[in-house]
């Protein structure tokens, strides 16, 4: 039944054909690049683990180097294990006699898999690095080859440096869910019930039609949180709020350990951020407007709030004070938190 919604391998094809492969790079160099991450992947683990004091286990497995294509096949089948649960929910929910015919259902999901595809092509050509949760499989952390390379390449830093900031970024995220059995599954359940909620039923996909016609504009306006401003009720924006706020701290703990880590290890760790940082400004106005629509500038601004909340909480009861928020989903930070870091301080330490 799931399938009616989305044909993940047709989005896999349309992703593929849609993406451009990267910088051009001999079959040698690209081998050596690949190599170099990887090596500078297994570098993180100590640095991380000192300044996080979060420890991976040592059976999780190794972060997989991997091609946009690669990545974009990756993430269909984990988007497809994480959707398609809720899929099967809203269609227990609409009744039998919602469920679409053979033609239909065919025709629907060969569509909706075009238009994931699309998405995942263009989000590929973005993504340093991943950790992939893999609903129903085997969570990874996973680095984009050409894209590590395209970016160093135009930021013109040095590149064993550059590799190791990013890694120390992505072996955060490895560790945040690795030294946190609970926190995968979390997440995962959190988003499920966000997108069986916001299933439209037919009254609410009218309304939904024409609030889209009249205020699509306003999606790509600076400071919108995107296409989600639009199509969603107070209920499921504040449910947003709540799995934003999460995001923000996974984020904003990743961004400050990299920098808290980066002097010892990396040399022109300063020259690199202020670059990176200023890169994340002056994208091109294409890129800027579908950055809005798909809500990827409120992702940049979710780095910039989860790290001062970090910086905020360890100010006031240093890092393993900080560690609390790692417990249980009961000491997650709350959207109004993270803009608060003492209030945080205040419910869960008293």
């Amino acid at each position: 039944m799931s399938n009616s919604y989305v044909d993940w391998e047709f989005a896999k094809t349309t992703g593929r054909t849609l993406v451009n492969a990267g910088p051009s790079v001999s079959a040698d160099e690209a081998a050596a690049e690949v190599g170099a991450i990887r090596e500078a992947a297994r570098k993180a683990h100590g640095p991380v683990a000192e300044t996080s004091r979060l420890r991976t286990p040592d059976d999780a497995p190794e972060a997989l180097v991997v091609d946009r294509p690669t990545w974009i096949a990756m993430n269909a089948d984990s988007m497809g294990a994480m959707l398609d649960p809720a899929f099967e929910q809203i269609l227990t929910r609409r009744g039998p006699e919602a469920a679409p015919s053979g033609l239909a259902s065919a025709i629907g999901g060969k569509v909706t898999g075009a238009e994931a595809g699309a998405l995942l092509a263009f989000m590929s050509s973005k993504v340093l690095g991943q950790y992939d949760l893999a609903p129903g499989g085997t969570p990874s952390l996973l680095l984009v080859a050409p894209n590590l390379l395209q970016v160093q390449r135009e930021l013109d830093v040095d590149a064993a440096d550059f590799r190791a900031w990013v890694c120390m970024h992505e072996e955060t995220h490895r560790v945040q869910f690795t030294a946190v059995p609970w926190l995968r599954d979390h997440m995962v359940a959190e988003a499920r019930t966000l997108a069986t909620e916001m299933a439209p039923d037919q009254d609410r996909l009218q309304e939904l039609t024409k609030t889209l016609r009249e205020k699509l504009p306003e999606a790509f306006t600076s400071g919108s949180s995107g296409i989600t401003d639009l199509v969603m009720t107070p209920e499921q924006r504040e449910k947003l709020a709540e799995l934003t706020a999460v995001m923000s701290l996974l984020e904003g703990h990743a961004d400050v350990v990299m920098d808290d880590v980066g002097p010892a290890h990396i040399p022109t760790v300063s020259e690199i951020r202020a670059k990176f940082t200023e890169r994340r400004k002056g994208a091109g106005a294409l890129d800027k407007l579908l950055r809005r629509l798909l809500g990827l500038e409120a992702k940049m601004r979710q780095y910039r709030d989860g790290a001062a909340f970090v910086r905020g909480v360890q100010e006031r009861v240093g890092v393993e004070g900080f560690n609390a928020v790692w417990t249980s989903p009961e000491t997650l930070p709350r959207p109004l938190e993270i803009t608060d870091p003492a209030a945080w301080v205040t419910r869960v330490h008293g």
